[in-house]
């Protein structure tokens, strides 16, 4: 007679329940992958982020220099759009190509001529183009590149919540809150130095300027991330659109001073206004937003005021006031607090949700 294990019933029923497990719910392999991947994700994020405090550091000394030279802003976003425009115009032209039905997901933005509306378009392009280049080169005129970099760069986190808290409904945490409270008050010696400046009405005008100009960076990244554009659509958009729209407006009526200029300063502000800002920072930006969200990658860029603080001082020679210093470190501190509380969003039911809970955009590989 055989001999029957007792084990044997519950290995029977253990084989014969695992189909049923792989047909009624995700393997936990699966769920372990998909974790990682999203984890190289966030990382990934965090470095397009890192690169993006990199370039806007050495951003705000290369654009004051650009201010004291002969050349007039209006120049400075005329190399910018033209630079980054011409080199980004076959990749701008190739998002109008066909693709196959298949390939045509609702988060299919590339290569896909309707995925955008030109409304949309000319929307992105004024806000993260026309509109923050004007207003910041016009303010590298008017003030200190420290200004710059706590009221730009410490102004979009604050701009980047607030338009999310008000016009999209993304409720902010306690914990961004208190970050944004914290880097308010560096804000608040900002101004105050300004006020005991040489030309102190130069000054203001110029730190308005620089708030303007984060207000407008703040509404381009919750558009990228509402609408889940294509970092590459997003650069090449604002490139293209803005020097379609701005250059034969500066070319016919608005003043310049490159007649005035020496090559080395128009070769410089080329390279880097078309090139590193225009193109690598802003891609950049727009991946980020896209993988951490607009509250996490906003805040990161609060890292560039003690940066450029501390650049100025040897490169430019300007001075580091106790009020300035304090200052960068406010706003420095509101945005680790911020950058390390998760997405500083409360999620919300509906339309309206937290834009860092949407489905990333497939990846590369993913779309061969």
């Amino acid at each position: 007679m055989t001999e029957h294990s007792p084990t044997a019933p519950a290995t029977a029923n253990a084989n014969a329940a695992a189909p049923a497990t792989t047909r009624g719910a995700a393997p936990a392999s699966a769920t372990t992958t998909t974790t990682t991947t999203d984890q190289r994700a966030i990382r990934r994020g965090f470095v397009a982020a890192g690169i993006v405090v990199v370039c806007w550091s050495g951003f705000n000394i290369v654009s004051r220099l650009g201010g004291r030279s002969p050349l007039t802003p209006f120049d400075l976003a005329a190399l910018r759009f033209m630079v980054s425009g011409l080199l980004l115009l076959p990749l701008f032209l190739g998002g109008f190509r066909p693709v196959p039905a298949s390939g045509r997901a609702k988060t299919e933005l590339w290569r896909t001529g309707g995925a955008l509306s030109w409304r949309q378009r000319l929307l992105l392009a004024l806000a993260g183009g026309l509109g923050y280049a004007l207003l910041a080169y016009t303010g590298f005129s008017l003030a200190p590149a420290a200004h710059a970099g706590v009221l730009v760069n410490g102004g979009i986190p604050l701009a980047t919540t607030l338009i999310g808290w008000q016009v999209f409904g993304l409720r902010p945490t306690r914990r961004a809150l208190l970050a944004l409270l914290i880097a308010g008050g560096g804000f608040a010696l900002i101004a105050r130095h300004g006020l005991h400046m040489q030309d102190p009405w130069h000054t203001l005008q110029g730190d308005a300027s620089f708030l303007l100009a984060a207000i407008c960076w703040g509404f381009y990244g919750q558009l990228v991330r509402r609408w889940q554009v294509d970092p590459r659509l997003a650069a090449s958009n604002i490139a293209v659109c803005s020097a379609a729209v701005y250059l034969p407006v500066y070319l016919l009526f608005l003043p310049s001073g490159f007649a005035f200029a020496s090559p080395p300063q128009i070769l410089l502000q080329a390279g880097y206004q078309g090139i590193v800002a225009g193109i690598v920072a802003a891609s950049c930006y727009s991946y980020a937003t896209l993988r951490i969200g607009p509250t996490r990658a906003s805040l990161m860029l609060a890292l560039v005021p003690p940066i450029s603080a501390l650049l100025a001082v040897p490169l430019l020679g300007e001075l580091l006031t106790p009020e300035t210093a304090v200052g960068a470190l406010l706003v420095t501190a509101g945005a680790v607090l911020g950058a390390t509380g998760g997405s500083g969003v409360r999620p919300a039911a509906g339309p309206l949700a937290d834009p860092s809970s949407l489905p990333s955009p497939p990846s590369t590989a993913s779309r061969r």
